[in-house]
């Protein structure tokens, strides 16, 4: 899978470049999140991509101003939900539970859940990375194993719009931990920080990464196309080598 996170980013003319230039692979599910208001425009121009949303509300109904509910993303075309982004737990407070919650709404929609892990710089600094990670998997995870709908990100923090980068061998030894943590889980598991198109042929030809949640080289065609094919050159290769 390579998800591109548009983030608070976007436009129709955005979307006019996607649809003129984006190219699909067989061999790779791509999605696009873009700000929920646009999704309709999106479907309606044709993207050779699946849409999801960046955020769902744990309710189906209620007064709760603002928010989106898992149903709501379904019936204008997203087959997917990103749950508690990093950016979410630390600008709005979302808390383990919280994030919980929101999994299991996307659940009951029928909306593939993408479960976004990972430590900050201090974590990691402090060698908690791991213990982070665990907590924040088995919050969502403490009622059900996961399926094979499910997707984990594993987003280091301190890689997200910094320019770092998690090495390849730093990424497969947190993605191999949460395979672990998951007793070796259906779900897949994408890397995001600051993946482009630079980087994701060597973090995508580790084991244990299935793809990417790329930010900001998802809002540039040409970029974007670059890692899908990445993407579809790995998952080759690992099927030969198999």
């Amino acid at each position: 899978m390579v998800a591109g996170n548009w983030k608070l980013h976007g436009s129709l003319q955005l979307i006019d470049r996607f649809a003129a230039a984006l190219l699909g692979n067989a061999a790779v599910e791509t999605l696009l999140l873009p700000p929920a208001l646009y999704l309709a425009a999106m479907r309606e121009r044709g993207l050779d991509a699946k849409l999801g949303v960046q955020n769902v509300h744990a309710a189906q109904t209620g007064a709760h101003t603002g928010e989106i509910a898992a149903e709501m993303a379904v019936e204008l075309g997203a087959s997917h939900a990103l749950v508690g982004h990093s950016e979410r737990r630390r600008d709005c407070l979302e808390t383990n539970a919280a994030v919980a919650a929101k999994f299991h709404a996307a659940r009951r929609a029928a909306l593939a859940p993408i479960l976004c892990v990972g430590e900050t710089l201090d974590e990691r600094r402090a060698g908690e990375e791991n213990d982070v990670v665990r907590a924040q998997l088995e919050a969502v995870f403490e009622a059900g194993a996961p399926t094979a709908d499910d997707v984990i990100a594993y987003e280091p923090v301190w890689a997200i719009g910094t320019g770092e980068t998690a090495t390849p061998a730093q990424a497969q030894a947190m993605h191999g931990f949460i395979r672990d943590v998951l007793r070796g889980t259906p779900a897949r598991i994408i890397y995001g920080g600051s993946v482009h198109p630079g980087n994701a042929a060597a973090l995508f030809a580790e084991q244990d990464v299935d793809g990417g949640l790329v930010g900001g080289a998802s809002l540039d065609p040409a970029q974007f196309n670059s890692i899908i094919e990445a993407a579809a050159e790995a998952n080759q290769q690992k099927h030969a080598d198999a």
